[in-house]
């Protein structure tokens, strides 16, 4: 519709929306008129070319009932689902955020997220890495939609900004799927050895997508134990960077015990 010139002021998306209470492959709007009403959809003219012109009546029809019962769908989730249609509203109004934040949150960002920070340093914008983390901690406050907030926590797994697993802990019990499933990725590539209990919780998710995202959290968590892990480099004043690398000898104690466990419910 942008293409065309028409800007949508105000509206909801049922989609995300139901995306975020049952999972991806539960949203469709088939399968929630089916789970909603006990209504099934004839989608028989779905892939029919609806560019031609003039349409048919029946194609007319067709569209017709598809607003009449996406209509229908969104009272349904009002009254049931309320709190979370509202997170999926979009009214014009923009997020309070850093200025480099706010592609990332779009989707769309040009530079990688090392990248933006570095460009953002030369204009200014940031003094130091604690400013970082400042910024993206004020963004998890700010921004509620939950698509944003699924980028925004993608971001600062990307800068590895371990500081903030105090602040993703808690989304971990979110209300929808999208933020349980992104902060248990999140946490599990960050390496937080803290969130492997609370993610394990996640396992008995009633949504799909988020016991996958809990499986694969605690598979990166719990192998990163048991293989050398990565060192840090150190940037010199010239931009050069240099490794140490030390071996160390991981323990053995949690094998016969509650990890070993978890491990093999993970592999089940």
């Amino acid at each position: 519709m942008a293409e065309r010139g028409l800007q949508v002021a105000h509206y909801y998306d049922l989609e995300a929306t139901c995306r975020s209470i049952f999972g991806q492959h539960e949203s469709s709007l088939a399968a929630m008129l089916q789970r909603a009403f006990g209504y099934h959809l004839d989608k028989s003219l779905q892939r029919t070319d609806w560019t031609r012109r003039p349409l048919p009546p029946a194609m007319i029809a067709y569209a017709a009932r598809d607003a009449e019962v996406t209509l229908a769908l969104y009272h349904w989730l009002d009254t049931h689902y309320h709190t979370i249609l509202q997170l999926h509203e979009t009214n014009g109004k923009a997020d309070l955020v850093a200025h480099w934040i706010e592609p990332f949150l779009r989707g769309n960002a040009a530079l990688s997220p090392e990248m933006a920070v570095t460009e953002a340093k030369a204009q200014g914008q940031i003094v130091n890495r604690a400013q970082v983390a400042a910024d993206c901690r004020a963004a998890l406050v700010m921004v509620k939609h939950p698509m944003r907030r699924n980028r925004l926590l993608r971001l600062i797994a990307d800068l590895s900004l371990t500081q903030l697993a105090g602040d993703i802990l808690p989304l971990l019990q979110a209300p929808t799927s999208d933020e349980r499933a992104a902060s248990a990725r999140a946490l599990g590539r960050m390496s937080i050895q803290a969130a492997i209990e609370p993610i394990s919780v996640l396992l008995n998710d009633p949504v799909l997508d988020v016991r996958k995202a809990a499986q694969t959290a605690l598979r990166n968590l719990l192998t990163k134990e048991l293989r050398q892990t990565r060192p840090a480099p150190a940037r010199a004043a010239d931009g050069t960077r240099s490794w140490v690398v030390e071996n160390t000898q991981s323990s053995n104690d949690d094998d016969n015990g509650w990890k070993s466990r978890l491990r093999s419910i993970i592999d089940a």
